[in-house]
């Protein structure tokens, strides 16, 4: 079911309008439903391993197809992908979870913390720069690394005030969001274990995923 939903994205990039959508309404159905299962069952699957999303429901971590284009340069209406963050409390969790992302030509398998306000932001940084050691294993675990090479996201030209101008991985505390991705072909969700390896690739993320929601549980008052 996963290639029709990509040859779906596909069609939907090449015909971003509103009439062309309503045209394949029916379609677009059957597939966003298609994509809720299988969110459904990477959520059931997960939660093996990490308690903490058990019992999310795949309706509350799918984000919807349709763009906010008020304030957007771009008025194309959809989105050309299908996106599920899978995190307690869903795809409005502040939390660090796992990010499904179905795109044609750029699908991911991400987690961790994108944009994260900037109170919770300082709290971060400060707790990953009085644990930097831990963190620093965690990301260069050779297991974590072959998947995870690195962290993404936008980064600051120099170090945060507060902190020494030069210090061993001062790189990690210039991020403003933590978080790691592996980006997938299109092929590799044609193949019969695509789920295998990414529940795999999922649990990988579980040292990373846990300390950063120590953090953040403290600053939500749930420590």
């Amino acid at each position: 079911m996963l290639p029709r939903i990509v040859d779906f994205l596909r069609d939907l990039e090449k015909n971003n309008d509103r009439i062309w959508f309503q045209e394949n309404k029916e379609r677009y159905e059957t597939v966003r439903k298609a994509y809720l299962a299988i969110v459904q069952q990477l959520i059931n699957r997960i939660s093996l391993f990490d308690p903490d999303i058990a019992g999310l429901e795949a309706k509350d971590c799918v984000f919807r197809i349709y763009r906010d284009i008020r304030f957007s340069p771009n008025k194309l209406p959809y989105k050309n992908y299908f996106g599920a963050y899978m995190a307690p409390g869903g795809r409005k969790s502040l939390k660090s979870g796992y990010y499904f992302h179905l795109e044609p030509g750029n699908s991911l398998l991400s987690g961790g913390l994108w944009m994260p306000d900037p109170k919770l932001l300082k709290i971060i940084r400060k707790d990953i720069y009085s644990q930097l050691d831990e963190f620093v294993a965690i990301l260069e675990e050779p297991s974590f690394k072959a998947i995870y090479p690195g962290l993404e996201g936008e980064t600051l030209k120099r170090n945060p005030e507060g902190y020494p101008p030069s210090f061993p991985h001062d790189d990690i505390i210039r991020h403003k969001d933590f978080c790691v991705m592996a980006v997938k072909p299109d092929s590799f969700f044609s193949q019969k274990n695509w789920q295998d390896e990414t529940v795999a690739a999922y649990e990988k993320l579980l040292p990373f995923n846990r300390f950063l929601n120590y953090t953040v549980e403290e600053y939500l008052g749930e420590a």
